[in-house]
């Protein structure tokens, strides 16, 4: 016996795509899909990178001279920290380096880099690090490069930045100088971006080259010291004791820190 005919009633919403795709008229000849929208750029160029940050001196330094002041070897014999200098109305080098250095750990890790910083505190009650245990920093923690942030205290009569590498130490920076070099042009092409001029002494460039100082004979990645400014000349105090100008400078220094690490 023949079976039925069953019919079974199949929802419109289930068959309507289809019947969409079969009565759509042809493409037009050549004519291609709209291409995939192109993957946003990062806003994160330093995912993946370390910096270390010194901020330099320490407030407590005066207030511990026989920790701060004992001698340290680092190629040669230093004092292991000292007190930096100030404005003329008493604001200090420690101060100024600490807000400066916060708000540049801020910019670079907005930009997404991991930061680490030789000291964690702005305090009376504290001291140092020496100046040795500040270069051997970066290579501790695996940066890929370290800066070193203080304000000069130089002639009344002088302005401006400079930036500091090192110069050839044999069996200290001989591995650093030559990246060194390279992070200091980076930097300093960062500074004059945001504005700043180059020191009027130091010879007129916006670069020194020294091999006394501690931090940077120490160093075991690229490093530079960077003096942001006569903190005895009036002008220039009168612009590191502002939180505008001092977040200028963090941005230029985190443009600078950018540029090098992006090359």
């Amino acid at each position: 016996m023949p079976r039925p005919l069953v019919l079974m009633a199949v929802p419109l919403l289930a068959v309507a795509p289809l019947l969409a795709g079969l009565l759509a008229p042809p493409a037009a000849p050549g004519l291609l899909a709209p291409p995939a929208a192109a993957a946003p750029a990062t806003d994160q160029p330093l995912a993946g990178r370390v910096v270390a940050l010194d901020p330099g001196h320490q407030l407590g330094n005066g207030r511990h001279p026989d920790q701060a002041g004992r001698l340290v070897w680092v190629g040669l014999w230093k004092p292991c920290n000292s007190t930096g200098t100030a404005t003329a109305g008493g604001f200090p080098e420690a101060s100024f380096t600490w807000r400066v250095t916060r708000r540049l750990q801020a910019r670079l890790e907005a930009l997404g880099a991991t930061v680490r910083l030789t000291r964690t505190t702005n305090s009376y009650d504290d001291w140092g690090p020496c100046v040795g245990t500040r270069g051997r920093y970066g290579a501790r923690v695996g940066a890929d490069l370290a800066v070193s942030v203080h304000g000069d205290g130089a002639a009344a009569s002088t302005h401006g930045f400079f930036v500091i590498r090192p110069g050839v130490r044999e069996g200290y920076t001989d591995d650093v100088a030559g990246p060194s070099r390279r992070l200091a042009l980076a930097v300093r092409g960062g500074l004059a971006g945001a504005g700043f001029g180059y020191s009027t002494a130091y010879g007129g460039d916006g670069l020194d080259v020294r091999r006394d100082l501690g931090t940077l004979n120490m160093a075991d990645v690229p490093t530079v010291m960077v003096e942001l400014g006569n903190m005895r000349n009036a002008g220039d105090a009168r612009c590191m004791t502002s939180a505008g100008c001092r977040d200028r400078y963090a941005r230029g220094l985190a443009a600078g820190i950018t540029g090098y690490l992006a090359r």
